[in-house]
């Protein structure tokens, strides 16, 4: 006998609910329930139209799978586990500016925003030039969309080039001017000795920028802001995106049609995406890295497209970040702190699933770093199934980390005390998530090729769920595996570098007890 087929899904993972048949429908699998995921699967359930059993199992999914339509708290606030560690302290913000050199004669920390006033999309920590005093900064936030200044996320430890994110400017179609943005971007350009230029990076295509103008955006021009330039890297906008994704799902899952499995997925787009933002953070890095400048990074708003180039640039310029503690960090700071509104991407506990603010945009950022730790398997210390982990969490609401959409929201909502964090869970088992082929080179610069032929389809991820995939051991058994064995070596190794030291200290003591004449060669059989 068979055993039997387990399915594990979290509620959280639903995307939506749907009847199949009608109570006439005829045929074996023509009357049940579909559920589809958020994480690439549909289940399907067929019931027996006699059983009566569909109503109460779709009233009761439709209320505990969609908590916030129903008015109902997510499983994250009902959820009490105690681990060994608070994951909600990974991140301190003081700490993580001191670790990089901040504040400086330069560069300086404010509180401005201690209550979320000068923009409630921002942290209430900021990283600001020294000569810009806070009440400029008021009138600059005034000039960018939704108050998103450019702030401070990285600076080189010897250069002193520096990665700023901020939002667009608000030029609108008669292109209006700021000297106040101006001179705070000068002020930037001018804390780094290094350069006399500054580069914008909008994340944008050109065409959405200009589109912008009408709606009161816009970007920088050129005349405006002296020894600026202006990039456009046409990665393209949630909706562009989360269709993209609509059309993988449909050839990896439940079907994979081999004849024309290169030409599907070719056009989905998909890999061309994440060809793009990994391109676009490699311009960054290495402007930083090797022209020694300054960049600026921004898209419309600030929290969508800036989120993913500043936090990959940052993984290839920062060994840190290629931690696991470094990485969760990074989370933390570029994604979470500055505001990436993950209650609206992913829509937890809503069953809305046709809202047009929904799309993989955290999804794209994983994916682009697995797509670097296949390039540089030594490089990074956290393994894939670490970066399943996280996206499965994303969607799982069982932990608080990726509730809400702002810092601010998160506070008021009192998340680290009624929640757990995420990586409280993963840092109580951290042997389960560690890379045994990580050799820690923390100074080296990582420059992926952002190339279609060095790109490949996630498969772990993707298709991992395909009923025609054969089931296979987790890879995080055989991760654990390789670490005992490597630690094992590891032991080996010390034992005969012992032995060396003890029979070098025994011969030599020999030598010095004895006349020179006497001495006879030492025979060592292996």
């Amino acid at each position: 006998q068979d055993p039997p087929f387990v399915l594990d899904a979290s509620l959280g993972v639903i995307n939506r609910v749907e009847k199949i048949g009608g109570a006439s429908s005829r045929g074996e699998n023509s009357y049940g329930l579909e559920i589809v995921c958020k994480d690439i699967r549909n289940l399907r359930f067929a019931h027996k139209p006699e059983g009566r059993t569909r109503r109460s199992i779709f009233e009761n999914l439709m209320k505990y799978a969609f908590p916030v339509s129903n008015n109902l708290p997510l499983f994250a606030f009902e959820y009490k586990e105690v681990f060994p560690e608070n994951g909600w302290k990974v991140y301190d913000p003081t700490w993580e500016y001191r670790r990089q050199g901040i504040p400086n004669e330069s560069w300086r920390l404010t509180k401005i925003n201690e209550r979320y006033e000068l923009c409630d999309t921002y942290p209430a920590i900021l990283a600001v030039p020294v000569n810009i005093p806070d009440e400029e900064l008021k009138r600059v936030a005034s000039f960018r969309s939704r108050g998103r200044i450019p702030v401070l996320s990285w600076i080189h430890p010897e250069s002193q080039a520096t990665i700023t994110r901020c939002s667009q400017p608000m030029v609108g179609v008669s292109g209006k001017r700021s000297k106040e943005d101006e001179k705070y971007l000068q002020a930037i350009m001018d804390s780094n000795a290094q350069s006399h230029k500054i580069f914008i990076f909008d994340a944008r295509p050109s065409v959405n920028a200009v589109a912008n103008k009408a709606k009161g955006g816009g970007y920088e021009s050129e005349d405006a802001y002296q020894n600026a330039e202006l990039v456009f890297l046409d990665i393209h906008n949630i909706h562009v995106m989360r269709e993209s994704l609509r059309k993988l799902k449909e050839i990896v899952y439940p079907n994979i049609e081999e004849t024309h499995w290169l030409s599907n997925l070719e056009s989905t787009h998909w890999l061309e995406h994440i060809k793009l933002i990994l391109a676009g953070a490699l311009r960054i890095a290495d402007k930083v890295e090797s022209g020694k400048t300054s960049v600026v990074v921004h898209c419309s708003d600030g929290w969508d497209r800036t989120a993913q180039l500043t936090s990959l640039a940052l993984l290839m310029l920062d060994g840190y970040y290629r931690t696991i503690r470094g990485f969760e960090v990074l989370v933390e700071k570029e994604w979470l702190s500055f505001g990436h509104r993950f209650q609206l991407r992913v829509g937890h506990g809503d069953k809305n699933h046709a809202d047009a603010d929904r799309s993989p945009v955290f999804l794209q950022f994983i994916d682009c770093v697995w797509q670097m730790t296949r390039q540089f398997p030594t490089a990074f210390e956290f393994n894939e199934y670490f970066l399943i982990t996280i996206l499965d969490h994303l969607y799982s609401c069982l932990f608080g980390t990726f509730l809400c959409s702002s810092e601010q929201q998160r506070v008021k909502e009192s998340l680290p005390k009624k929640t757990v964090s995420l990586w409280s869970y993963i840092n109580s088992q951290l042997e389960d998530f560690t890379n045994p082929l990580y050799v820690s080179y923390s100074n080296h610069v990582l420059y992926p090729v952002a190339s279609m032929r060095h790109l490949e389809l996630w498969v772990g991820y993707y298709i991992r769920w395909n009923p025609r995939m054969k089931p296979q051991e987790p890879v995080h058994n055989r991760y654990k595996e390789l670490l005992a064995k490597r630690a094992e070596l590891q032991k080996k190794v010390e034992e005969l570098q012992r032995e060396i030291t003890n029979r070098s200290t025994s011969s030599s003591s020999e030598r010095a007890g004895s006349p020179a004449q006497c001495v006879a060669p030492v025979q060592t059989v292996v």
